[in-house]
């Protein structure tokens, strides 16, 4: 009833792995994984193997961090839905009032949703055996290494498919499970690059310490998944269509989301309680004062309370202790961003198709630019709030740490990449939402965007700079960094000598010009997103239902 006969993960096994999706998802991972083999192949032609090569070792870490950091970024994306997609089909309460136990439908949602992702991950054994004879790396280390793989995406999908069983929307489940798995996939590559040189001392660890505290974990919150299921909290969900907030503020256990006081208003303000204005934009204030967060604050929370407790240590450390590392704080700051903006904006446009009410809004006398701004700006100014949350500490530090005195232009430079990052998240995401007729889609679809445009680059250029740094193809693949706001951020921002100690090239010590240029590439790319959704409004029937 758990395994071989369980309808709950037959079901899901068919729908996951016989669409097409599937077959071409396969495809493009063994293709992304072969060219990195490929292109990062040892040139030499002959290699001495009386002593560990190099380049071989640093192809085959290249090869596992990859695929640990692609495991990490679709385990989310796979279970986070698993059990929200029940209640948005309205199709939770029949599970429940069927004969399966939670244990069951828990199980056989969490296998059903990984199976995929570990198809993936086995069929990548043929290229990394390749590896094997160039030396460097044992047998033992590589299936130490695929060990510690599965473990973690094992433990990433518990994650997920306990956050999908808190929430009722898939983008509020992604959103934290995401925010609970980076640090934690942060936390294993650092691992890997810090116990790099002892092999022996990182095998014993990942064979027996990492199982046991995976296992653990996946206990604990499969536990807690199955009791949820089993005494529910949210039975008769799919017929709330608005979250009673005052009461969800009343149960609520940590932070509560007062929405008439400072700083809460900001980001969240209260009921309108009068009438609008002649000249208020009515899809503004409906959005922000009622859409958002017509299923509740419990995300919010989440969110908030989370980012907050990791950016406390960051905060301590890159900030405080050693300056020189500022600009890492300001990355965390940009993947907060990109975990958290695309959320208040990928549904504005998809949730009116699933409504049914997007023909009824194209008809009002609301112009498409009104439609338009009203729903980006109510997504915008809460994604930049949240974010802006976490770059105070920045601010205070230039008051209270006379280092920074000197570093001024430096500190508006991390402002401005910061509000540039909020103001193209947002655009993606609402972009994304005009395209694509379901929410889910919508944000996947957003969420692969952002990585291509913020990460891939960062990824090239590391992968060009580590196997062939003398090419002439490094300069440009380099300059395609003008699109990540961590490569400016990190390289492109200047500061002073007593600062500049961390970075070990003398010629990367900040560049104005690139700075320049991912200013006007950002506010270029917003600025054709725009004007090809007032395109699409202009002609409605190209955005109907």
């Amino acid at each position: 009833m758990y395994i071989f006969e369980n309808p709950v993960l037959q079901r899901e096994l068919l729908v996951n792995l016989r669409t097409g999706r599937a077959f071409v998802l396969l495809l493009l991972y063994q293709a992304l994984l072969a060219l990195v083999v490929y292109f990062a192949w040892p040139r030499e032609t002959r290699l001495d193997l009386s002593a560990p090569p190099e380049d071989a070792q640093k192809l085959v870490d290249l090869f596992f961090l990859g695929q640990y950091v692609l495991a990490s970024l679709m385990a989310p994306s796979f279970a986070a839905g698993t059990i929200t997609g029940e209640k948005e089909r309205k199709s939770y309460e029949m599970l429940l009032a069927s004969p399966l136990r939670p244990a069951a439908i828990v199980l056989g949602k969490m296998v059903a949703s990984l199976s995929h992702l570990a198809i993936l991950i086995f069929a990548s054994l043929p290229i990394v055996m390749l590896c094997l004879p160039l030396g460097g790396v044992s047998l033992y280390e590589v299936l130490a290494a695929y060990l510690g793989l599965i473990v973690s995406v094992v433990t990433f999908g518990a994650i997920s498919v306990a956050c999908s069983s808190y929430f009722k929307r898939t983008s509020a489940s992604l959103v934290v499970s995401y925010l609970l798995i980076l640090p934690l996939a942060l936390l294993g590559v650092l691992f890997w690059y810090t116990f790099a040189g002892m092999g022996e001392f990182r095998l014993l660890l990942t064979v027996t310490v990492l199982p046991g505290i995976a296992l653990a974990i996946c206990i604990a919150l499969f536990a807690n998944t199955c009791a949820r299921l089993l005494h529910p909290p949210d039975v008769g969900s799919e017929g709330k269509e608005v979250v009673d907030l005052e009461e969800e503020a009343q149960q609520a256990v940590g932070l509560v989301i007062q929405r008439d006081q400072f700083p809460d208003r900001l980001f969240a303000p209260a009921k309108r309680d009068d009438l609008m204005e002649d000249s208020a934009n009515p899809v503004y204030d409906k959005e922000i004062r009622s859409e958002i967060f017509s299923q509740g604050t419990l995300m919010l929370r989440l969110v908030i309370q989370v980012s907050m407790v990791l950016a406390i240590p960051l905060m301590a450390f890159c900030l405080y202790i050693m300056p020189q590392y500022a600009p890492w704080y300001i990355s965390y700051v940009i993947v907060f961003n990109m975990l958290v903006g695309p959320v208040f904006s990928a549904g504005s446009v998809t949730s009116e198709r699933e409504r049914e009410t997007l023909d009824l809004l194209l008809t009002t006398i609301i112009t498409p630019w009104q439609i338009l701004w009203g729903k980006l700006l109510a997504g915008l100014r809460v994604s930049s709030v949240l974010t802006l949350f976490l770059l105070w500490p920045l601010l205070l530090a230039c008051v209270m740490v006379m280092t920074y005195w000197s570093n001024l232009p430096a500190v508006a430079a991390y402002v401005g990449i910061v509000l540039l990052t909020c103001l193209t998240t947002a655009v993606l995401a609402l972009f994304c939402s005009v395209l694509f007729r379901k929410t889910s889609h919508s944000l996947m679809i957003t969420y692969l965007l952002i990585i291509l445009l913020f990460c891939v680059p960062l990824a090239a250029n590391f992968f060009a700079q580590t196997f062939f740094p003398q090419e002439a193809a490094s300069r440009f693949v380099e300059m395609a960094c003008v699109a990540s706001p961590f490569y400016t951020a990190i390289v492109s921002v200047p500061l002073d000598a007593e600062l500049t100690t961390v970075y070990e090239d003398p010629q990367r010590l900040g560049n104005w010009g690139m700075y320049l240029a991912h200013v006007l590439f950002s506010l270029g790319l917003n600025s054709l997103l725009l004007a090809s959704m007032v395109w699409l409004f202009n002609r409605r029937w190209r955005v109907s239902g």
